[in-house]
């Protein structure tokens, strides 16, 4: 059985590979670890490897990881990614503790985002979760109504809005893959005239990531090909 760091130099050498072929560097991608449902002592492996950056998706377990490593030696360094669904009685927990949110589809929940965010901390990273496959069991905002909602987000304060964030409908062909990719990007493209600070994409995970990379992903994320298989039998 290969160890989390193995996995991750696995990870980081595809992630370079894919670069190479769209004639991207690679520092152009960040690795976003996917460490919901996984241990402490799983995410202290993942740090020895010099892996810093981690996504959580359950508000309760992932506060309690931030609060646990925020003593470690490595605090300065570790960057906190929240990535699942948000409820609106969860944004005061996300806001004091995380310095990503990937998926904000809704005005409400940024502004609560913004109010709750404490003003001794630097503003909240905003990615806006765009429903690329226009899927009613998906979360994310539609295409025709992405600019309005980036518009309001923009004026808030305590945060500020980085980029978009989609998981597509699951293709296993590269050119469908890079379909849903690529419209996101244009869909970004088109918002920069106007929020020129929007540098960030987050597509991608172990199944499409070379089509996303390919697509201008600049953070894939990447959950069991580091971790292994999943236990949800604890989620929170």
């Amino acid at each position: 059985m290969s160890s989390i760091k193995q996995n991750i130099e696995q990870v980081i050498s595809q992630i370079t590979s894919a670069t190479e072929k769209c004639g991207r560097t690679a520092d152009s991608v960040q690795l976003l670890a996917v460490s919901k449902t996984k241990p402490i002592v799983a995410i202290e492996e993942a740090i020895d490897a010099g892996q810093f950056a981690f996504g959580e998706n359950y508000v309760q377990e992932g506060v309690e990881k931030v609060q646990h490593f925020a003593t470690s030696p490595q605090a300065d360094k570790l960057s906190w990614h929240f990535i699942g669904p948000i409820q609106s009685n969860k944004t005061r927990q996300i806001a004091e503790h995380f310095d990503w949110v990937h998926s904000v589809d809704r005005a409400k929940i940024a502004r609560r985002l913004s109010e709750q965010r404490p003003e001794n901390m630097p503003p909240l990273n905003i990615l806006l979760q765009v429903n690329t496959s226009a899927e009613a069991s998906k979360s994310g905002v539609a295409f025709d109504e992405l600019a309005t909602l980036a518009d309001e987000i923009a004026a808030m304060p305590n945060i500020v809005l980085r980029g978009l964030m989609s998981i597509p409908q699951k293709a296993d062909d590269y050119d469908s893959q890079y379909a849903a990719f690529h419209a996101l990007a244009e869909a970004q493209k088109a918002l920069q005239g106007k929020h020129p600070q929007l540098d960030t994409l987050s597509m991608g995970m172990s199944g499409d990531m070379e089509a996303a990379i390919a697509a201008g992903s600049s953070i894939v994320r990447i959950g069991t090909a580091i971790f292994g298989a999943r236990d949800y039998g604890t989620k929170q």
